[in-house]
Parts: structure tokens; sequence; C-alpha cells
């Protein structure tokens, strides 16, 4: 009879367990492996790499032709973690260990220990959600990932020879004991106290912050516009559980993860990336930098010089919060939950605008730059501001800059309230309340409306900017801790849509 070991593996964020089946042809004069299933090279190439396993370790490789299934056969199998269940199967087929139930993954080297493989945190967590009661191996390197993952009974090891220990029961191992998850809220060596003036500048991040609104900073250059932009993240709450463990289960899958520290992503790729970059996607539909931003910020710098279909490509996950990546091989939707700090110059030379600097660009220059930034993309965008070049006496004044912990302190109160107003939604800041029920939660008094009616006419609003102003005029509303989204509310938040407009 085949013996039986199950293992996992992972495409895009999915999780498909795989059932890894070993037959044994002694009577057959070929000596080979052949390994079927639709596994990658890597998959095929695992019977070199368990050969020399095996034999290192000191267990003698049969004889004949092994035969080794990876069932659902239609379903692609990606990387090196099956080396380790195929050199179990092997094992247990021969006899030379115990038949169990259990799932294992990890790479094998030639000497027989066990290597560190990506998606192990994303698959304990989907075993997790399954309620999974078998016995779970994975590589010692992983063992941080299996730390965070409650409910499972997960063992890890360095070498195979303690693999076949454990199942024969010759040596007694302890589980991996549940940790939990340790976040890390912010950065301690950057702080908004850094900053020299800019108030307007530091109100709109702080908005931003408090209510999950996407800002573009538009200013010459030096102005501090990426100063301002890496400080965002230091006035940000706190990651709670759910989101620690989102992007872990993104990052587990993509690098190596230290969960001794999970903060916040803050990704700011170059202006050169390239859309799969960006988006994600190539020949296995690998997340992008948007996903990578999940639960965090996504910082683009030089906004319209990067590529145009890169720019409209931003459209799906500045409005849903996901990203689907539909390549030939797969169909792959990644969760995209960011906010966007995007910084501009004025014009290609940068001095558009700026009262002590002389301009070289012609009119025709600076409407095309700002056109590179299309209109749906800029009503995606809840924030436009302003950020002026300082002046010297500004930079080199003695007045204290208020620390980011201060800025903190609003942000976090502002979003417990919304955390409390939304507990029965799926939502939970106020950039993402749907359009639905953007009049149950923002109600309007008469000055309010007759405001807002105005300016809608005036500038010919559309409606996704009328909604995204209500939104703003809520956060402003809880960063003061008013029930009431009054008449100045609705004004600030005006000021900085009308800019878009304008």
């Amino acid at each position: 009879m085949p013996s039986k070991t199950f293992s996992a593996t992972v495409v895009g964020l999915n999780v498909t367990k795989v059932t890894v089946e070993v037959d044994i042809d002694k009577k057959s004069v070929i000596h080979d492996v052949d390994i079927v299933g639709l596994g990658d090279t890597a998959v095929k190439e695992s019977k070199k790499r368990v050969k020399s396993a095996l034999k290192n370790s000191g267990f003698s490789f049969p004889h004949g032709r092994i035969i080794v299934n990876l069932a659902p056969a239609d379903v692609k199998k990606e990387g090196s973690l099956l080396d380790l269940p195929i050199a179990v199967g092997i094992l247990q087929a021969t006899g030379t260990i115990n038949q169990m139930d259990l799932l294992a993954v990890g790479e094998l080297s030639l000497e027989g220990k066990i290597r560190g493989v990506r998606g192990v945190l994303t698959i304990l967590l989907q075993l997790a959600e399954e309620n999974y009661k078998g016995i779970i191996i994975v590589p010692k390197e992983n063992i941080e990932e299996a730390q965070m993952v409650k409910g499972l009974n997960v063992y890890a090891f360095d070498e195979l020879r303690q693999v076949v220990e454990f199942v024969n029961g010759l040596v007694k191992y302890e589980p991996v004991k549940y940790l939990g998850i340790n976040s890390v809220g912010f950065e301690s060596d950057l702080d908004f106290a850094d900053v020299k003036g800019q108030q307007v500048a530091k109100r709109a991040l702080e908005i931003a912050a408090a209510g999950g609104h996407n800002v573009l900073m538009k200013g010459s250059p030096g102005s501090g516009k990426t100063m301002l932009a890496r400080r965002f993240p230091t006035i940000l709450p706190p990651l709670t559980e759910q989101e620690a463990i989102e992007i872990l289960r993104i990052y587990s899958t993509v690098m190596p993860i230290d969960g001794k520290k999970v903060t916040r992503p803050f990704r700011a790729p170059h202006h050169t990336a390239s859309s799969v970059a960006i988006i994600g996607g190539g020949n296995d539909a690998k997340p992008g930098e948007v996903t990578l931003a999940h639960n965090g910020v996504l910082f683009l710098d030089e906004f319209p010089e990067f590529r145009r279909d890169v720019i409209e490509a931003l459209r799906q996950p500045l409005e849903e919060g996901i990203v689907t990546v539909a390549r030939a091989k797969a169909v792959v939707t990644y969760p995209a939950r960011f906010t966007l700090i995007a910084a501009m110059n004025p014009c290609p030379c940068g001095n558009y605008g700026d009262p002590k600097a002389v301009c070289s660009c012609s009119p025709y220059d600076v409407v095309r730059y700002n056109k590179k930034v299309s209109g749906p993309i800029l009503d995606r965008i809840d924030i436009l501001v302003q950020v002026p070049r300082m002046d010297f006496e500004e930079l080199f004044s003695k007045n204290v800059s208020e620390p980011s912990e201060k800025i903190r302190e609003r942000v976090v109160k502002a979003r417990e309230i919304q955390a409390k107003r939304y507990s029965n939604y799926p939502f939970k800041t106020n950039a993402t309340i749907p359009s639905r029920l953007l009049k149950q939660f923002v109600q309007l008094d008469e000055k309010s409306h007759e405001l807002l009616k105005n300016a809608a006419v005036k500038y010919s609003l559309s409606a996704r900017s009328i909604d995204k102003i209500l939104r703003l005029s809520r956060t402003i509303a809880d960063l003061e801790s008013s029930d009431k989204v009054s008449v100045k509310h609705v004004a600030e938040a005006l000021q900085y849509k009308i800019a878009q407009e304008s």
C-alpha cells in the first residue's frame, strides 16, 4: 500500500492542502523517482535533494521505481517546501518510520538538515482557521512563525533524523509554544518634532492618519515633503493583532519575517518601478508594493514621474482595498488597504508658483506635467496640500515643533471613536464608509449643506469628490470629539478637495 503524508502549497495567499502519496515498485529494473502532480522545477529537483539527504542521514534509499504523487494533481505546486514530506513518505513506504497523520513542510539540504521555507505562517494560519488537529512539522528556522499561531500541534526540527526519532517515539520532543505577536507602533528615531514649520501639511497628515485618508503633497524641491511622509507612520495608531496577522501573512509568502518586531509597513518604491512591481504579477502572480503596504503606508515620491499605466493601475486598490492580479496560470486577489502618501513638484523644474524662485518651464510644460496625474486618480485622493518652501528664519527658528507622540494621542482617540461607531460594520475608518451609509453617519445642518452645495456647483465637484468631503468632515469632527459635523468641519474639508478641482 502506498504511504500517505500531508503538506501544503501556497498560491498567492491561498493555501491548498497537498496529499503526498509514495508507492515503491521494488521489482522494477528502473531505479528512479518520478514526481507527478503538476510540480514546478523546484519540486521536480527535490528527488535529488531527498536522495542525498536520506543517505547522509544514515537511511538506505530504496531500490526500484518510486512514484510520488502530489494530489490534487490539477493544482500547481511551487517551491522546495515539499522536500520534507516526500522524504517522510519514502521512509514510511519502506517501513523505516511508523505511519502517522502528520503534515510537514521544509526544504532538505544534501546532508539532511531542514532549511526554512517561505509561507509557513500563511499555512499555519489557514490550518488554525480549519481547526486542524493533526501533527505539524516545520523547520526550526521557522519556529518564530509557528509561535504566532494558537491552537495547533506544531513541532520544529533541525534535521531529518530528529523527525524520524520523533515519529518512531524514540525521543520525546516538546511542541512549539504559542507566544503571540509583538507589534511595534513606530520607529523611535523619526519624529514630527524634527520638522520645522509646515503646520498646514502637518494638520493634513494628522487628519489623514485619523481617518485613513490618502494625501497628495505638492511643493518645491526641498520643502520637506519626503521628510513629512517618512514621519507619517509615527503618528499612526499601534497595530491591532488582526492587522499584524494580515501583514505577516503577506510577508511570510515573499521573505523571511521577524516576529519579534512587527510594524506598519512603509513602502517607498522608486518612480522607475514597473506595473508588476507596484501592483503585483509576473509568472507566479506575486504580490506587489500595494499589497506589501497593506495596513501601512505607500509613499510615491515624484508621483507624475511614475509610468502612466502604473498610476492608473492604482484605481482599484485605492477604491476597493484589494488588487486582482490576473495571469495565464492564476488569478489571485490580494489585500491592498493602505494609506497613499504621494508627493510631486508643481512643474518639471519645481519652481512654479514659488515667489522666491524663477520657473524655467513654459505654460505647456506645466500643464503637461500636471496632467500626468489624471482626474480619476485625483478623485480617489482625499487631501491635496501645498507644501511651500521654508524661509531661512523659519528653518532656524527656536520654536519647538509638536512631537509625534502628542499628535498620535489625538489620532488614536479619533480612531477609537470610529471603532466604537462602526463596531457592527465591516469597515473601521471614516475613509472606508460606503457611499450608501454616508447620510447615516454624516448628517449636515442647514449651513453645512448650503456650503457644500455652493462649492459643488461652483467647482463642478464629482459625486466621488463630494463623498470624500463628507468623509473628511467626519474625521475632522472626530478629532474634536464632536458628534455633529458642523460648517467649520465641512469648510476645512473643502479646502483640501477644491485645491484639486481649481
